[in-house]
Formats: structure tokens, C-alpha cells, sequence
């Protein structure tokens, strides 16, 4: 008996808190998920509201929001917003484990936007030659 890619495809929306420097978080952490894998879709609802459609096999929704959270996205912590991821985390990690499959081997929140990051403009630029960088 298969499994259908149904089962393994997810439909979520990631709240934004709207006290943040960035007030539309969701175009921007939208753009910064684009080639994720895993990720068949993403866009944004609103400014503080992200619709994002993903294969668990490949990524769940606890490490593209513990990877938001690194980045420096703040998301809504309201009680529902909670008991919601909560429960949300539960499913697919049992879901996961009922298949077979286990993220502990896969790769971890920061290497899933590491190259992302890194092409991203900020000011942790450092500017030196690599040798001078290097020198003990």
C-alpha cells in the first residue's frame, strides 16, 4: 500500500507578529523560502500572514519556523497560535514516524537558509582579505 503525495503534501499559514522593524514580514520571509526545498509554494496573504505549501518528507513546518525564528522573524505567539503549532508538530512528527521517515538525519535549521543568508545584503559583511581574517 503507497503513499499518496496528498498525505505528504501540507497547507499552513505562518502568523507574523506585528511589533517588528519590518512591517511586511510575509512578502520578505516569502522571498527568503522561495528555493527551499521541499517548498512547492509560498506567498503572502497579508503583511503578517504567510500561506506556504510543503512536502514533509523534505521539510515540516517546526523547522521552517525555528529557521524564521534564527533568520530574525518574529511570529505571532498568541495562545491559539500555540496550541495550533503545537498540535501542528505533533501530527507531522508522528506522521513522520508512522512512514518511516526521520528528520533527526536531515538537515538542521540553520544549514536550510545558510546560502540564502549569505547572498542576503546586511551589515556582517566583513571586508578584509582572507588571510587577514585568518591571521593568528
Amino acid at each position: 500500500m503507497g503513499i499518496l503525495n496528498d498525505e505528504l503534501l501540507k497547507r499552513r499559514d505562518i502568523p507574523f507578529c506585528p511589533i517588528h522593524p519590518d512591517s511586511d514580514q510575509a512578502k520578505s520571509a516569502a522571498m527568503l523560502l522561495l528555493d527551499v526545498p521541499g517548498i512547492t509554494q509560498v506567498r503572502p496573504l497579508s503583511n503578517r500572514l504567510l500561506h506556504i505549501e510543503y512536502n514533509i518528507k523534505y521539510v515540516t513546518l517546526r523547522a521552517l519556523e525555528e529557521a524564521l525564528r534564527e533568520v530574525g522573524y518574529h511570529l505571532d505567539n498568541s495562545l491559539f497560535n500555540k496550541i495550533r503549532r503545537a498540535l501542528i508538530y505533533y501530527c507531522e512528527e508522528t506522521q513522520l514516524a508512522n512512514l518511516g521517515y526521520d528528520h533527526s538525519d536531515s538537515k538542521s535549521t540553520t544549514e536550510i537558509f545558510t546560502s540564502k543568508y549569505a547572498n542576503r545584503e546586511h551589515g556582517c559583511r566583513d571586508e578584509r582579505p582572507p588571510y587577514y581574517r585568518n591571521y593568528n
